[in-house]
């Protein structure tokens, strides 16, 4: 058995199937088992070695390599679903539902169709769904999106000055925690740590696991060591650039590790 990666949109997250006797290679196209039905995906790795945080033994399979009329549903089902959100839109108007359509997909056996949508408090939309299910015949399911989604589709300038990470490059969003922010020594002030959907800044993650490792050489704050000077107290940090200072006596001297490449 084999595992790989695969992907429902170009800016989705990846997924994980089990797969055996199929020769997979990178960005062929598959259809896989899901628990909403059959979904057509793109393969993004052909083989996974290692996977963190993943029941394997609840992953569900790649039914099969995709053929031409799996490719050709997939396009009618593309088409119907950018007709079904101008549909959805103007019936959530006509009912007075304060939310905003963002897109629709079916499954590839078209046994549910799954509508996106952003809205500021919780929407009862009972009747959409059953004027959508009416309407296309199948399972309707509505998913309101997380803020850090809506800023993905919405998209936006960050503090720094650029386009948002999220919207602009990023093809999934990590676990972002305040510890990232302590880790780093930045304050933990949320008009510095915030990004514009309110939560904590996506790029957070991209220089944690450095400070991660530069802590690791490092005394920490409070410990006494010797030193050439003598002995001291460790009074500060300069984590990125590996760089300590220590009191001894009433002065304060700096020294600096080895380059560790």
């Amino acid at each position: 058995m084999s595992i790989c990666s695969v992907k429902f949109k170009d800016t989705g997250k990846s997924y994980y199937f089990k797969y055996e006797n199929f020769d997979l290679k990178k960005d062929l196209t598959v259809v896989v088992d899901t628990e909403k039905g059959e979904q057509f995906a793109k393969v993004v790795e052909p083989i996974v070695k290692k996977i963190k945080n993943v029941d394997e033994t609840k992953m569900k399979n790649v039914i099969r390599i995709s053929t031409k009329k799996d490719y050709n549903n997939f396009l009618s089902n593309l088409k119907t679903a950018k007709e079904a959100v101008i549909y959805a839109r103007e019936q959530a108007n006509s009912l007075g539902l304060d939310m905003r359509i963002m897109d629709a997909s079916f499954t590839l056996d078209r046994k549910q169709m799954i509508f996106n949508f952003i809205a500021d408090e919780r929407i009862d939309f009972r009747d959409l769904v059953k004027e959508l299910a009416y309407k296309y015949k199948t399972r309707i399911e509505l998913h309101q999106m997380g803020i850090r989604d809506k800023s993905k589709e919405i998209g936006g300038l960050g503090p720094c000055g650029r386009p948002l990470c999220c919207s602009a490059f990023l093809k999934g969003i990590d676990t972002i925690s305040i510890n990232m922010a302590k880790n780093q020594n930045i304050a933990l002030n949320p008009s510095k740590i915030n990004g514009s959907c309110g939560r904590l800044l996506c790029c957070l993650t991209y220089e944690d696991e450095v400070y991660e490792e530069h802590r690791k050489l490092l005394p920490k704050i409070g410990e006494k060591i010797k030193c050439a000077d003598g002995e001291g107290k460790v009074v500060s940090l300069d984590v990125l650039n590996k760089k300590y200072t220590v009191l001894i006596g009433e002065e304060k001297y700096e020294y600096e590790l080895d380059r560790v490449e």
